[in-house]
């Protein structure tokens, strides 16, 4: 993202997004592409010189589905690139692992999350300076902790406050640039039937509790109206990549409580960051905190009650789902079904800063909404411009050598490489960004109107959504838990 033109003192700029990048290895082909047409080529080959025109006439089938594989899409894909994820899904719907059933008699092993898929091998470890929860996954070597965010209504404000929380914000993911331990940071905002514990709260501290019929109606009010409000709620996580920092892991003690040490380090300089930006971090988030979110995140239902009842639903050890059925569109858990997008292209044009308003303000619809980056260092950050620098200009140069002419697609996307470029060297960071919206609903019907209200409010946010085909159950974890979870 970039500001293409400086604002002026009582103006918002308009922001720009870099364009998701389409071009191939040769030929603007990508590596699936080359291996199905090169199959083809081989196999041409071959039957040329083997039994000549005879045998061309039988391989003729497998040449064209070599041709239709490589270049006919479907969904917005190509054939080809359908292929891992229909294969994906077909070996775990022999193996049984597209349905989860929580064994509530066998215990699980202390110190583990009950969370279906990959998500269960996650290890749950409680700092004891800080108090707060660190997830560590052994596989991804990655440690990640979570912060509530509370913040003002970014649209009623006036644009030069707009302009200089934006500013903020920027300065907030340069900072989880700057260090190079952290893999990933995911921003998360969900919505979230309301108690109404806030509401009451405030009636039995400020009402007037008489016997006077205004003070009954008032309390009848508020005990029915109240939990059928909604509200929202905002968490940013961190996730450090143990193996980038495990020369300072070795110097604080090693193992996770070495981890555990240099991710406080981490956590105070987000933490000061988001101060910075006029945000309000709460404290970093305890074991019953995030067994709330894991739980509502399944079984929405209880959400509400849990929140009431604050000493229930705590334990992280049984916070996950007792049930979840993946289907190729959709997922169930517990008392609710549950669909995924993908935001596949962000806008093309000059947008304002609250361009996802249509989407962060769509009443009536479950959802949360997940920005998951991956900061990258600057000399990586650096060396990956070069790279791709360097194979623009030869891709031009071939295509101009055969007489394919350039279309605008890939002047965009070179333009796009030199504003990466001149951001760098301002002191910007570069971060790759997924954008994913998980819905929620009761039952299928429901979830199928939610889902279409999302798609259109996209619409309107000037973005592109996809249904993630066949990656439900993953993407969910990704898009509905904050533990920095990829896809």
């Amino acid at each position: 993202m970039s500001t293409p033109m400086p604002a002026r003192g009582y103006d918002l700029a308009a922001v720009k997004f870099s364009r998701l990048s389409h071009r191939g290895v040769l030929l603007g082909l990508s590596v699936p592409q080359l291996v199905a047409v090169g199959s083809g080529a081989v196999i041409l080959v071959f039957a040329l010189y083997v039994g000549g025109d005879a045998t061309l006439l039988l391989v003729a089938p497998v040449l064209l589905g070599c041709v239709a594989v490589a270049f006919v899409g479907v969904g917005g894909r190509k054939v080809v690139e359908w292929l891992p994820i229909v294969t994906k899904w077909t070996w775990r719907a022999t193996a049984g692992q597209l349905v989860f059933r929580r064994r509530i008699i066998k215990p699980r092993p202390a110190g583990t999350l009950s969370l279906p898929g990959d998500a269960a091998r996650l290890r749950q470890w409680t700092d004891p300076e800080s108090g707060a929860v660190m997830v560590h996954d052994p596989y991804a070597a990655t440690l990640t902790a979570i912060v509530g965010v509370t913040h003002p209504a970014f649209i009623l404000l006036d644009p030069v406050e707009q302009q200089r929380r934006v500013t903020s914000w920027g300065r907030v993911l340069a900072t989880a640039c700057r260090s190079g331990r952290l893999s990933s940071v995911q921003v998360m905002e969900r919505t979230l039937p309301d108690s109404g514990k806030g509401l009451a709260q405030w009636w039995s501290e400020h009402g007037a509790h008489d016997e006077s019929w205004t003070s009954r109606t008032y309390s009848e009010l508020i005990d029915r109206a109240g939990p059928a409000g909604e509200r929202h709620a905002s968490t940013v996580s961190i996730s450090l990549d143990m193996r980038a920092a495990s020369r300072a892991i070795r110097a604080a003690g090693g193992g996770i409580r070495g981890g555990a040490a240099v991710l406080r380090q981490e956590m105070s300089t987000i933490t000061a960051a988001l101060r910075a930006a006029d945000l309000a971090p709460s404290d970093w988030l305890e074991p019953g905190d995030l067994a709330v979110i894991l739980r509502s995140a399944y079984d929405p239902v209880v959400a509400g009650a849990l929140e009431r009842h604050g000493d229930l639903g705590r334990d992280l050890a049984t916070a996950g789902p007792v049930a979840v059925s993946e289907s190729w569109s959709s997922m169930r858990s517990d008392s609710a079904h549950h669909c995924v997008l993908w935001i596949s292209e962000w806008p093309r044009s000059l947008v304002y800063p609250g361009f996802l308003a249509p989407v962060l303000l769509t009443s009536g619809v479950r959802r949360t909404c997940t920005l998951l980056y991956t900061p990258m260092r600057t000399d990586q950050a650096t060396r990956d411009i070069r790279r791709k620098k360097t194979e623009h200009i030869s891709d031009a140069a071939q295509r101009q050598r055969i007489g394919q002419i350039e279309d605008a697609r890939q002047s965009a996307e070179y333009d796009d490489v030199l504003q990466q470029e001149a951001d760098l060297t301002a002191g910007h960071g570069i971060l790759r960004t997924t954008g994913l919206i998980a819905v929620s609903a009761e039952d299928l019907e429901e979830l199928e109107r939610a889902v279409a209200d999302i798609e259109q409010a996209a619409i309107q946010a000037s973005c592109e959504t996809r249904r993630l085909w066949g990656q439900q159950a993953q993407s969910f974890s990704a898009a509905a838990l904050p533990l920095c979870r990829q896809v």
